[in-house]
């Protein structure tokens, strides 16, 4: 059967279109330059300090809903009420209040302000809400507002990927300074600068190995539910980790509580560092890791100029919210080390199976170049950045050496696969909270790192 020809449009017809598709098109124009608007309107609660009345897991952070990261939220307990609140620094005139919220909203609740963060005033109540992004137009002021959530709409806990807050006031916090940022003790670290200028050099032998490097040689301590750099003080609201080195380690360790205990999984005896990585569960049993070696070298074309951590030096690795598939092939990945290497991969395609004389290893890698300045970031991650042109210059200008762990599992892994306490293997991700002894640290930076030389984990070349 043929198909009758479309009949052509006629003059009236073509005419009212064209009307039509011109205001289509002014009205869109019209929206894009309403929403360029919006975008242009940075939140006053952006970056600020946020917290809460409770959070799911350590990736669910009060922290991320203020962080201007659409793709990163806060979650609450599976539990009614929960409140979030942001500390905008100083008093502020709020106009608008926007709530971005994940699939888990809540359908009654109030936001609040308050001078003292003591007695609050109600600027908005919704009842019956739907979730999805709501924006509500408030008039109220105050330094500290608060979102106070009384009945959820599903069986999990509140979340939001955003609270943004609008008006005028509030404090304009600096790129590198305010809540997260620590700064380091100035008098201290140039006291250990002068100290560490002292030390001798001992000259590398003709026949050393031309490696930039030094270690650590940690087993296995203990495991927690807990998060000193992410989560201080918060016990159980990380979770679980693997905790290597120091054994004092918890969510209320500090630089003085690790230099004060001197119990450690890890060698050389100078080295009171905490170390930690995320669980690794196969058919949901621990596999904890049968050895972990933590390696301080240099990538830098001239390692000459590194400089050793100064104490209570804090970092973070990896990303522990990526949740991705990670197939044979990707530069970072578990693989088999030892005979026989990797035979096969899991079900999943994330985890690879090894041969029965091969055992499962990871290598997670840290920055080389510091700010100089802070001894941690809001993110664990923004004092420190990479080289370059093979240097440390511009915003992070002092060398340092580069940390890696090499972790070794005593498992071959299984067609099941395997998963983190983080979830995915792409979360897989450590933490470095630095305490050495300083003139032990010192002495492997100027013989070891800075010489060119390979040094075991005592020191010696």
């Amino acid at each position: 059967m043929t198909r009758p020809a479309r009949a052509g449009r006629s003059p009236l017809r073509k005419i009212l279109l064209g009307a039509a598709a011109t205001a289509l098109v002014g009205t869109f124009l019209t929206n894009l330059a309403l929403r360029s608007a919006d975008a242009a309107e940075t939140p006053i609660s952006q970056g600020k300090t946020a917290t809460a009345s409770s959070t799911e897991n350590g990736g669910t952070p009060a922290s991320a809903a203020v962080d201007g990261n659409a793709g990163t939220r806060w979650s609450s307990a599976f539990s009614d009420p929960q409140w979030l609140q942001v500390d905008l620094g100083s008093s502020a005139t709020i106009t608008k209040v926007v709530l971005n919220w994940e699939n888990a909203y809540a359908t009654d609740f109030t936001i609040q302000t308050s001078a003292d963060g003591a007695a609050w005033s109600t600027i908005n109540t919704t009842v019956n809400g739907t979730g999805g992004t709501q924006t509500l137009t408030v008039n109220g002021s105050g330094r500290y507002v608060k979102l106070n959530t009384t009945k959820r709409a599903t069986q999990y806990g509140v979340s939001l990927w955003e609270f943004q807050v609008f008006g005028t006031g509030g404090t304009t916090t600096p790129p590198s300074s305010g809540a997260g940022w620590v700064n380091m003790d100035q008098n201290k670290w140039q006291a250990q600068v002068a100290a560490f200028n002292a030390l001798p050099t001992h000259p590398a032998p003709a026949n050393a190995v031309r490696v930039s490097e030094f270690n650590a040689a940690c087993t296995y301590s203990h495991s927690f539910k807990d998060d000193p750099i992410v989560f201080p003080g918060l016990a159980g609201a990380s979770h679980m980790h693997s905790f290597l080195g120091n054994r004092s380690t918890n969510a209320n360790t500090t630089t003085d509580t690790l230099l004060n205990n001197s119990a450690s999984s890890c060698s050389p005896a100078g080295d009171l560092s905490a170390y930690w990585i995320p669980t690794l569960y196969e058919n949901g049993v621990a596999v904890e890791p049968s050895g972990v070696t933590v390696y301080y070298g240099s990538r830098l074309p001239d390692p000459s100029v590194t400089m050793p951590f100064p104490q209570g030096f804090r970092m973070i690795s990896g990303d522990a919210k990526l949740q991705a598939a990670t197939p044979a092939g990707s530069p970072n990945q578990f693989w088999c080390a030892g005979a026989g290497g990797e035979i096969g991969r899991s079900s999943d395609g994330n985890w690879p199976l090894c041969a029965q004389t091969a055992y499962l290893n990871y290598q997670l890698v840290f920055p080389d170049c510091w700010d100089g300045v802070h001894l941690d970031s809001p993110d664990h991650k923004s004092h420190l950045g990479p080289a370059v042109n093979g240097k440390c210059q511009g915003q992070f200008p002092v060398a340092i050496p580069n940390i890696s762990f090499v972790i070794a599992y005593p498992t071959h892994g299984s067609a099941a696969g395997f998963t983190l306490a983080s979830g995915m293997a792409s979360s897989i991700h450590g933490d470095a909270f630095l305490a050495w002894d300083n003139t032990a640290m010192g002495q492997r930076v100027k013989d070891c790192v800075r010489q060119k030389a390979k040094c075991n984990t005592a020191g010696n070349f």
